[in-house]
């Protein structure tokens, strides 16, 4: 672990690096994979590159407000937790020591079905804190519905439903040493506890050598694909709002806003799904546009390195950004006080973006202030005397 005074000296990239010599390679292999050619992990990264802040000057830019809201709930940084499996690979507290960084960022953690601790273990880590819970819609129903009771019972305050994952990829590189070899076959600390419920498909799960659930069983409950009568039926047991993680394209939007969707999580599952599917930050504006005056909240999840990128993602529609990653690597350099490092440096970088572009509050962020490079290679088709851009209606 490293001190808080070294922590403040580290760099995002310096994160990554420390963190890949603390966690174990096991741990390390699992939460750096990425599916096919590693393209989609990639290019969510590289993609933010494609996009060019156009800042205002002489705006007389002094104290910023980075705080916002997400669902009517205020949090002090527009940065939030995405929901991630096994924290444990991280630090032995897991996702205990993670609520408890994020709920002193005052900000917001999504936990994941696949947690490596309990709902209530969370709650009760960091019994302040703001938090979603993340599921799927599993082959056993009864999964999904354990998992939803026990958010609720937690306080948490919405659902959030992964949407783009309607089967168990092939990881072929990971699959002999997380199922034969690997601690998540036989340490208990390392099984997707929330998963163990009172259900005979479990019982003869385990009885048959596969102890936590991952070596055959978690692979069969994520076969399950679903449709849109799915989410009804998510809806009709449980008030909370619910989410949709894993958006893309306008389409898909549109559907999510018909079926009655809260929020969407533009997101690429951090290249661990289908690859070749769009950057999300690429995706974002159609998403935003097709969301329209609906009141669906939009967020974005991908990519995310610097506090460069979250005015990006901001200024091209999203509400807030959530870190997938970055968290897990905060979490092995300093437990808590990492998670909550990462948050505090992002929040100071996203501040100086602000002065420099001339934004007081991320509610004053223009339209037109973050476009696509193509709009200067484009420049030839923009009258001088124009106010707008006749064929992409951007400002001058």
């Amino acid at each position: 672990m490293i001190n808080s005074q070294e922590l403040r000296r580290l760099s995002m990239d310096d994160f990554q690096a420390k963190a890949k010599e603390i966690i174990e390679k096991e741990g390390w292999d699992y939460y750096n994979y990425a599916a096919g050619r590693r393209w989609t992990y990639q290019d969510s990264i590289n993609a933010f590159e494609r996009y060019i802040i156009r800042p205002r000057i002489m705006c007389g830019i002094g104290d910023r407000d980075i705080t916002t809201t997400v669902l009517g709930h205020r949090i002090s940084v527009p940065i939030c937790a995405a929901p991630s499996a096994l924290h444990v690979y991280a630090h032995p507290n897991g996702e205990r020591e993670s609520a408890k960084g994020v709920e002193e960022s005052g900000s917001l953690m999504i936990l994941s079905s696949e947690a490596s601790v309990t709902i209530a273990d969370v709650a009760e880590a960091a019994p302040g804190g703001f938090r979603w819970m993340q599921t799927y819609i599993f082959k056993n129903r009864k999964h999904t519905e354990h998992i939803v009771r026990q958010a609720e019972r937690a306080g948490f305050k919405a659902i959030v439903l992964t949407v783009d994952s309607p089967v168990t990829v092939n990881w072929d590189e990971l699959d002999d040493n997380f199922a034969e070899e690997g601690h998540l076959n036989t340490d208990p600390n390392y099984r997707c506890i929330n998963l163990f419920i009172d259900i005979p498909e479990v019982h003869e799960a385990k009885a048959s050598g596969d102890i936590n659930l991952v070596k055959r069983y978690l692979p069969d409950q994520h076969n399950s694909p679903i449709t849109w009568d799915d989410f009804e039926w998510l809806k009709s047991i449980t008030s909370l709002p619910i989410v949709c993680k894993g958006i893309l394209t306008a389409e898909a939007a549109k559907e999510a806003v018909d079926a009655g969707a809260a929020g969407i999580i533009v997101s690429a599952h951090g290249g661990r799904q289908l690859d070749g599917a769009p950057a999300p930050i690429d995706a974002l504006a159609e998403v935003v546009d097709a969301v329209g005056d609906s009141n669906v909240e939009v967020y974005l999840d991908g990519g995310i390195r610097s506090g460069t990128d979250i005015f990006k993602a901001l200024g091209r529609g999203a509400r807030a950004v959530f870190l997938g990653r970055p968290i897990l690597w905060g979490l092995a350099c300093g437990g808590a006080a990492g998670v909550k490092r990462i948050f505090t440096m992002l929040g100071n970088e996203l501040k100086d973006v602000m002065a420099l572009s001339g934004c007081p509050s991320l509610q004053e962020i223009p339209s037109g202030m973050v476009v696509h490079k193509s709009y200067y290679e484009n420049r030839e088709h923009v009258s001088k005397s124009a106010k707008t851009c006749p064929k992409c209606t951007c400002k001058l």
